[in-house]
């Protein structure tokens, strides 16, 4: 009887420190995993110069290898849009009575590549997001806009539109135009640069979708978040938590129609819908198919209202004459707007080869800086990404080392 009881409490001694051991280890390497990951953000171009310029070139030279590789393992495809290209490089450049057929569907293929490569760049992140509808989409809307008020038309000439924005010569009468018209006319640009930000919503999703299928744990702290999300679902008191709770379980329990929901309306925790559909194998063509429906057409015509309501003529009056009513500093911050939109309107009524003097009034100069500081920080951004991604590596490198030993 001594014996055994004195088996059991050794037994019991053990399984403690067995479990305070791994316990021990767990804590360790999680406190490790997080001095890793703040060891990684500091590798920014104003912290550490020469070594982010050192890392970033190492991971372009591997990203350059993988893809190569990648490239040569389906060759066949290759080989095939290579062909193709060939032979749309063939009807490109022989005359023809084809030649007015190709030059329109240039202009619209370019056309339609330059917003979706926009509208990927919004949603895709590479560190931060280039927010491509408030520099560039939703600007043109509004010159759009605008320049359909004052024409009382939206058949601009082409060319110089899109390029530049001219009245038609033709007579139109006062207030002509209609909100579905200028709708129509921005739908395409508008569509394509949905179906970019769409199409930036897929890494999410296949990295969550990887990880699952082959167990591994990916040490990405959005789905490291939301693993521990799902860990402490009962115990989540703060609102953040709770939404990011109400988002996940829309979409796992209702599906195709909670992904449209979210996708349908600005929501900045979209990227939680898409890494819970790819860690819970939702099928692509449903996650896919469901955002780019709600991106590409239900959210963009909510978006496109509001530009073209905002930038209404009557609207646009009412704010001038709001802002000349501040005390004090009103009229002096009225006159430049009041500028603007004059210089505007004598734009709209003058072709460009009739020499009128292109005045720059410094809302303009801003706007020009400011797209040109943003896109600036989206570069930098994608270079420290990418020197962080290979200190990554560095560090993967290392874990693996240890674990052979």
């Amino acid at each position: 009887m001594a014996e055994n009881g004195t088996d059991c409490d050794q037994r019991r001694v053990g399984m403690i420190k067995e479990q305070h051991n791994g316990n021990f280890t767990d804590s360790s390497l999680s406190e490790r995993k997080r001095r890793d990951r703040e060891e990684r953000l500091n590798i920014v171009l104003w912290r550490q110069p020469l070594v982010t310029l050192q890392y970033f070139s190492l991971e372009t030279l591997i990203n350059l290898k993988e893809w190569t590789i990648k490239l040569w393992h389906r060759r066949s495809i290759l080989v095939a849009f290579l062909l193709m290209l060939a032979v749309l490089t063939a009807t490109y450049y022989v005359e023809g009575t084809h030649q007015q057929y190709v030059r329109y569907m240039e202009k619209k293929f370019f056309w339609c590549a330059y917003w979706v490569g926009l509208g990927i760049l919004s949603s895709v992140g590479l560190g931060t997001g280039l927010h491509t509808f408030l520099l560039y989409l939703g600007p043109h809307i509004a010159s759009v806009t605008l320049a359909a008020y004052e024409c009382n038309s939206v058949n601009f000439p082409e060319p110089p539109y899109p390029d530049q924005i001219i009245c038609p010569d033709e007579e139109t009468t006062e207030g002509s135009i209609s909100l579905w018209a200028i709708i129509s006319k921005v739908r395409l640009e508008a569509c394509m640069w949905g179906a970019g930000t769409a199409i930036g919503e897929l890494p999410p999703y296949f990295m969550a979708r990887a990880a699952r299928l082959s167990g591994a744990e990916p040490d990405d702290e959005e789905y490291q978040e939301f693993e521990e999300m799902l860990e402490h679902a009962e115990t989540a008191q703060d609102f953040a938590s709770r939404a990011k709770l109400a988002v996940q379980n829309l979409v796992q329990k209702v599906g195709f129609f909670g992904i449209l929901a979210c996708a349908s309306i600005p929501n900045p925790l979209f990227d939680l819908a898409g890494i819970t559909c790819g860690h819970f194998l939702v099928p692509f063509w449903t996650f896919f198919g469901a955002t780019l429906i709600g991106k590409a057409i239900i959210k963009m015509h909510i978006q496109k209202l509001f530009v073209i309501i905002t930038f209404s003529k009557h609207i646009v009056e009412q704010m001038v004459s709001l802002i000349g009513a501040i005390p004090s500093v009103g009229p002096s911050l009225q006159k430049p707007f009041q500028e603007y939109l004059e210089a505007q309107r004598i734009k709209l009524h003058h072709r460009s080869d009739t020499g009128v003097p292109q005045g720059e009034n410094w809302l303009s100069w801003m706007f020009e800086k400011l797209v040109i500081v943003m896109v600036c920080y989206f570069i930098l951004s994608i270079i420290n990404s990418m020197a962080q991604s290979y200190a990554k590596r560095l560090q993967q490198k290392m874990y693996s080392e240890e674990k052979t030993k």
